[in-house]
Parts: C-alpha cells; structure tokens; sequence
C-alpha cells in the first residue's frame, strides 16, 4: 500500500490516511499470525520450562518494545528483564543466569550492537530466542529458536522508521506471555498477586480486604423493635446504612435500612416503630463471603439494584459489609473492562 504523506485536513482526507496506517499495520498483524510455526511453539515451551529468568534485549526502537515485552512477562507471572545490549558488553551481563532465556529484538537481525553480543550471550544464558523479520540474518542463524515473521510492509510513508516491524515485534510478545501463562493455567487469582494496587488489583482482591467491619457495622436482634434497635446500633463517625438483624446462634436472618425505615414515615406508619423488626425487614437477605473476590460483590449490586450485601462466615453469621459507596469507581471500571476467564484451557502443563 502506498501512503502519500502530503495530505491536508480535507473532507476528511487526514482521518482517512491516519486509517489506512491503521490499517496496514493490522494486516501486518495479519500476515505474521498465518506465518507462525514451530519456532513459536518451541520458545513457549522453553520460557515455560525456565526455571529462571527471561532476559530481554535489542537496539533502538526494538529495545523500547522489549521494554513492554518485559512488564508483559512479569504481569504473567513470568520473571523478566531488559538487558541493554550496549551496557551488556560492559559488565551487565553479569545478571544473565546460566539458565536465563534471552529473547533478542531485531528487525533486520543485524543490529551491530546485538550481533557483536550473541556469542557472549550463547555463553552466558542457556537458550536464545531471536524475533525478526529475516531468516537467513545472522541472529536468526545463531538463534536456538528463530521466530521470523517475514517481510511486511512499513506504515511510514517513507518505508523508513519502524512501525508495522515494532507492532509485529510487540504483539508477538503478547503472544509469547499469554500463551505461557495459558500453560502454567495462570489465573485471575494469580493476576491479583502482581496487581496489588490501583482500581483493577483492588477489584481482584478478596471482600475481606474491602469490606466495613467492627464499629462501621449495625448488627441487633430481630426480636427487637424497630425504635429498639435505631436506639441502639446509632453512633458516630462512618457506618453502614443498613443494619444487619441476627436470630438465633448469631444468624444473620434479615436486612433493614434507612431507606425502608424512610418509606415507613412516607407512608404514615409511624406505628411500626414499636412493632418487631422482623415484620418489615428484608429477609434472607442477599450475602456474600469474605473471601469471595470484590468482581462478585460488584457483580451483585449491578445484577440485583442494591446498595449494602452483608458479608458472612461459613456459620452464616454476620462479619462485615460491603457498601455501594466504596464500590462506585471500581463499579465504572467494571463496565469499561469486564473479568473474563481465560479464553484457552487447552494446553496441558
């Protein structure tokens, strides 16, 4: 495809050329996932093997997308880090294991840093892997395993900066973690390990970490009356709305809020007060675990409309509560980016 540079923002003229970059690089894409062979399945079950670490390297722009490469591996449970090729040649190689994996970038598979590194790092590590686009180059040569990708089109007007070469190289990372991770049946669980922070690593953890408990809660006997039990569960500072209501052996048996306690006075029937609880709560009330994950309590309030889900032991008695408050960023980033499980469970570890 050619890609004239000389546009002007006319009837839409530099959207079009902007999709047509677009474009091309997918179709790149495109091309290198027919490509893949052997090479491929060869380097994914060597990284999954390793008993160590996977040392990635390259020059330039390939050094900048081993650098994704590398965060990519680590998220997935895979140990992973650069390794400048230039500092690699004075002194840094003294951090490849005899049991690392190397990954090397190079389009051209000619990069005189890197060509000057390969055997020091057939020395140093015990496997390299090459990812480039040319076969007969001097790393695929050297390589243990060549993931060449062929020729492919540049999206520069030019031919001339990287840019369907650096997509091809970064995707195929992806491709290399996912597929790993897919081996050692890496899950969502796994992935909260490495994500302790931020919206998503929260949204991953356990309700336990999340949930209000001790003095925030308001838990009475159901037996009680309502002007009872609102006499005795107030006090300052942060609580839940609703208040939790307990039978015998400390079950939880039922749910009252403020909101139900507001419709009483929007209906006139402020007699209630003095009447049991139990006839005007919520009861079998939705419940959740505390080691059920924070995804499900979401999942909860946004399938079933409501605001609080009592938090239980395994004796169904109440020890916490998780509150639509706390949840509402983690609910919006929900919807953006739903949890799914893994797509593949066909490889065996």
């Amino acid at each position: 495809m050619n890609l004239s540079p000389r546009l002007h923002d006319q009837n839409g003229q530099l959207l079009e050329y902007a999709r047509a970059i677009m474009m091309m690089e997918a179709n790149a894409i495109g091309q290198v996932a027919e490509r893949l062979g052997t090479a491929f399945e060869e380097a994914v079950m060597t990284i999954h093997r390793c008993t160590q670490r996977v040392a990635v390297t390259g020059v330039g722009k390939s050094a900048d997308i081993g650098l994704k490469i590398v965060g990519t591996l680590n998220s997935m449970g895979t140990r992973a880090y650069q390794l400048d090729a230039t500092k690699a040649m004075h002194g840094d190689l003294g951090m490849v294991h005899p049991d690392d994996i190397v990954i090397a970038l190079s389009h051209s598979g000619e990069s005189e840093e890197l060509i000057r590194l390969i055997p020091a790092l057939k020395q140093n590590s015990g496997y390299l892997c090459a990812i480039t686009g040319t076969g007969n180059s001097t790393l695929a040569r050297a390589a243990d395993a060549a993931i060449v990708y062929g020729p492919i089109d540049e999206s520069c007007p030019h031919q001339l900066a990287p840019s369907s070469s650096t997509t091809v190289m970064l995707v195929l990372g992806d491709a290399l973690a996912f597929s790993v991770a897919e081996l050692r049946k890496f899950t969502s669980e796994d992935f909260a390990r490495y994500h302790p922070a931020g919206s998503l690593g929260r949204k991953l953890s356990r309700v336990e970490q999340s949930m209000r408990q001790g003095d925030e809660l308001r838990i009475a006997s159901s037996h009680e009356t309502i002007r009872q039990v609102f006499a005795q569960v107030g006090h300052e500072g942060r609580r839940t709305g609703a208040i939790m209501l307990v039978g015998e052996s400390n079950r939880l048996v039922g749910l009252f809020t403020d909101s139900d306690l507001a419709r009483l006075f929007e209906h006139h029937l402020e007699g209630m007060l003095d009447h049991p609880i139990s006839e005007v709560m919520t009861k079998s009330p939705i419940t959740i675990s505390r080691h059920a994950r924070l995804s499900d309590a979401i999942d909860l309030f946004r399938q079933k409309k409501i605001s609080e889900i009592p938090v239980i032991d395994d004796a169904g008695c109440p020890i916490g509560m998780v509150d639509i408050t706390d949840m509402i960023g983690l609910i919006e980033v929900d919807r953006q980016s739903p949890l799914r499980e893994p797509m593949l469970r066909r490889f065996s570890a």
